[in-house]
């Protein structure tokens, strides 16, 4: 399938929402609803939410999109209103505006925040996304609690913990409608596989768990599909360039820039994955969520999703050495990532 065919297969009818006058409305009872749902972009003039915005704008299954920001959000809203797709677009823009822009919404994709750039360490990240998510995310709370929530803000080892502490505390946490957005690193699975063996991306699968940052991130090379057979020496390069792969691109980009249109594209994708299993279709996709899998609260794996949200968290499956190499030294790093998010918000 062509790429703006998968886009426009995007989306169908999801949870309840909020009313700002008091109570919830109820969702309809089937996916099959006339109404279309409405999606939220915060952070939708930025680098990553503008190509995000102009994916979801070519999708014949999306009735409005929604978009945020603190700057700039009429001009991507009236750029994108000159497409000839009947989905609506909106936009709101401050603080302020928040509510506007979150109300009656059905899907939230969150890539606000600054990218990573040259020098930059992880901790400079955490100090400036944290406040951005955990302020978006109490308004989630208020304006649109039953809403499904995919976090690209980084670093998403720490911010989607963060998400989770805030709607806590609001009493509106719900763990199967949290993901965090790790499908940029199948997609890079995929693609250097496939380099590496000479087949065609889109006929790879490789599964990839763990975290979204550096060693954090493990991708199965043992349990790709079709199965493939790689040197230890190359399995141990794929690896790496697979964890340094955002590293790469800001390199390339001179400084300038972060990944930002191929994470757009895989945001979509996610997004499409969300949207089908709440239109009942069993879908599975590599999510960052509220995990059972090991002793960590959150971990990346391969979720069965469905109209609840997270229906099932498939076995993490047999490592070769390698593998469990990795698995055992990213286990630390994750855990000191979540903790952090965590304290953020009860520090707060």
């Amino acid at each position: 399938m062509e790429a703006g065919d998968r886009v426009a297969n995007l989306l169908g009818h999801l949870n309840p929402v909020y009313m700002p006058e008091g109570g919830l409305r109820a969702a309809p009872t089937s996916a099959s609803s006339s109404k279309k749902p409405k999606v939220a972009v915060l952070g939708a003039a930025g680098g990553i939410g503008q190509p995000l915005a102009l994916l979801l704008k070519g999708s014949n299954l999306v009735g409005e999109l929604s978009l945020y920001d603190i700057v700039g959000t009429e001009g991507v809203a009236a750029d994108l209103s000159h497409i000839d797709s009947s989905v609506k677009v909106s936009s709101a823009t401050g603080a302020d505006k928040l509510g506007e822009a979150l109300y009656d919404c059905d899907l939230v994709v969150i890539p606000a925040g600054v990218p990573r750039k040259p020098g930059m360490t992880r901790d400079d990240l955490f100090n400036i996304n944290a406040g951005i998510v955990a302020n978006l995310c109490a308004g989630i709370a208020k304006y649109c609690p039953g809403a499904w929530v995919a976090i690209i803000s980084n670093p998403v080892n720490s911010t989607v913990p963060i998400a989770a502490e805030v709607f806590k505390k609001a009493g509106t946490y719900d763990p199967r409608k949290l993901l965090g957005v790790t499908k940029l690193d199948v997609l890079r699975a995929n693609t250097f596989v496939a380099e590496a063996i000479g087949k065609a991306p889109e006929s790879v699968s490789v599964p990839v768990i763990g975290g979204h940052a550096g060693v954090t991130i493990l991708p199965l090379l043992s349990q790709t599909t079709p199965r493939v057979e790689v040197s230890a020496d190359k399995a141990k390069a794929l690896t790496e360039r697979i964890q340094d792969a955002g590293t790469e691109v800001v390199k390339a980009k001179a400084g300038k820039g972060s990944a930002t249109l191929s994470m757009a594209y895989a945001a979509a994708k996610f997004a499409e994955s969300c949207l089908l299993a709440l239109q009942g279709q069993s879908v599975v996709e590599c999510a960052y969520v509220e995990s059972h899998l090991t002793d960590l609260p959150f971990f990346a794996s391969q979720v069965r999703l469905g109209r609840s949200g997270v229906e099932e968290y498939l076995p993490l499956g047999s490592f070769n050495e390698l593998e469990t190499k990795n698995f055992g030294a990213l286990k630390s790093e994750l855990r000191g990532s979540i903790q952090k998010g965590v304290d953020f918000v009860h520090k707060s």
